[in-house]
């Protein structure tokens, strides 16, 4: 079994080995969309490159509002005043404008673009083929455009052979953990994914390895849901953690990648995440439930149902976690609550919000390759972005 740890990561450069980089005498121009959480972190982590040894120059923000567009000549390099300047612009947040400049950097002036969607917006997601058809690359962590419908994805697809723009989603899956590029690796050096199976929700991940643990008993699953909504693990309302849809979303991507590279995937064609086999854990009298304050309160009515499941795991020596599994030899895509022997992994190396993922091939086998650790927040989802633009160095 070979594990790779965030620790053992030396693919992401440092500011130490950017020094060392060869770096195009044209430098690469930036166009960041979504400056929120992980888009202000990611503009933190940009700029705080020594302008020097930067082989970027970040050009345009764009927030829900309004537009900051400054060109090649005269780049945001200010870790302090990006915000004041965003602020203070007149233009409002307008994406076909903004493309048309960029069109011009591409065509007129021969320049090198990328477009770095922090967003989670399926109206940005949908502008990905036109702007990869017209040779500019997209960087992001948003899910939509490759879980979504099969059609966006095929076009994105489409739109990157043919102009030879790259599109690179790392942070999709795993945020700053590698798991699409290793996957990418596997398969093309002639490597067979036999299965790929993990715990892809950082929020899924707290809430199980509080409630199910070694020890008989435990606390209530309201109670697990109550505190992780309180510590921001969830979303505010948990019904949008519970349906499993995230981990749905996480299966469409990595399934896609595997079929895309076979002329012979056995895996189903998902026409979106909605076609993953996905158990929601939401009880059936709450589906309907508007508010998340309401959902916390009526929650601990159906604790006896998730305490009798637990209480069932524990008397087979196992544990609950809440995996998505990718079976190719079974032509399987699914996401629900599975029981787990306490000597598994899933039950002895989780804590907190970690994500876990492995990777069982015909190279990597009986051991296989597992990847292993923080799997959200803002820090590390910007530096899988950051390091996705890197690639593109």
């Amino acid at each position: 079994m070979f594990t790779l740890t965030p620790q053992l990561r030396l693919v992401r450069p440092t500011h130490r080995l950017l020094s060392t980089m060869t770096v195009s005498q044209k430098p690469l121009l930036v166009a960041v969309v979504g400056v929120g959480l992980v888009g202000s972190e990611f503009i933190q982590q940009l700029l705080s490159i020594p302008t020097h040894s930067s082989p970027f120059k970040l050009i345009s923000l764009s927030s829900s509002s309004r537009t900051l567009f400054t060109g090649r000549e005269t780049p945001i390099d200010s870790a302090t005043s990006w915000k004041s300047k965003l602020a203070g612009s007149s233009s409002p947040a307008d994406l076909a404008d903004l493309t048309n400049k960029l069109l011009g950097l591409v065509k007129n002036e021969q320049e090198r673009v990328a477009i770095v969607d922090n967003t989670s917006s399926e109206n940005v997601a949908g502008m990905y083929p036109s702007w990869l058809q017209a040779g500019i690359h997209v960087v992001t962590p948003n899910k939509k455009a490759f879980s979504g419908d099969r059609s966006l994805y095929e076009e994105i697809l489409a739109a990157s052979r043919s102009s030879g723009a790259k599109f690179l989603n790392e942070a999709t899956v795993g945020a700053g953990l590698p798991v699409i590029a290793p996957l990418k690796e596997i398969l093309a050096t002639g490597d067979r994914v036999i299965k790929i199976e993990g715990v892809f929700s950082g929020t899924m991940s707290y809430i199980f390895n509080e409630f199910s643990t070694a020890k008989s008993g435990g606390p209530s699953f309201s109670s697990v849901v109550s505190v992780a909504r309180d510590k921001g693990y969830t979303e505010p309302h948990p019904a949008d953690d519970l349906n499993g849809y995230d981990v749905a979303r996480k299966l469409t991507i990595l399934s896609r990648q595997i079929s895309a590279a076979s002329v012979s995937s056995t895996l189903p064609e998902l026409q979106s995440f909605l076609s993953v086999q996905t158990q929601s854990l939401i009880p059936s009298p709450l589906e309907s439930t508007s508010s998340g304050d309401e959902f916390i309160q009526k929650l601990p009515e159906h604790d006896a149902h998730f305490s009798a499941t637990r209480e069932a795991a524990a008397k087979e020596n196992s544990v609950l976690r809440y995996v998505g599994v990718i079976d190719t030899q079974q032509g399987v895509v699914k996401a629900g609550l599975e029981k787990y022997p306490l000597s598994h992994p899933f039950a002895t190396s989780l804590g907190g919000s970690d994500n876990i993922i492995m990777f069982h091939t015909e190279r990597y086998s009986p051991r296989p390759l597992i990847i292993q650790g923080a799997g959200a927040g803002a820090a590390v989802t910007a530096m899988g972005v950051l390091g996705d633009l890197l690639k593109l160095v």
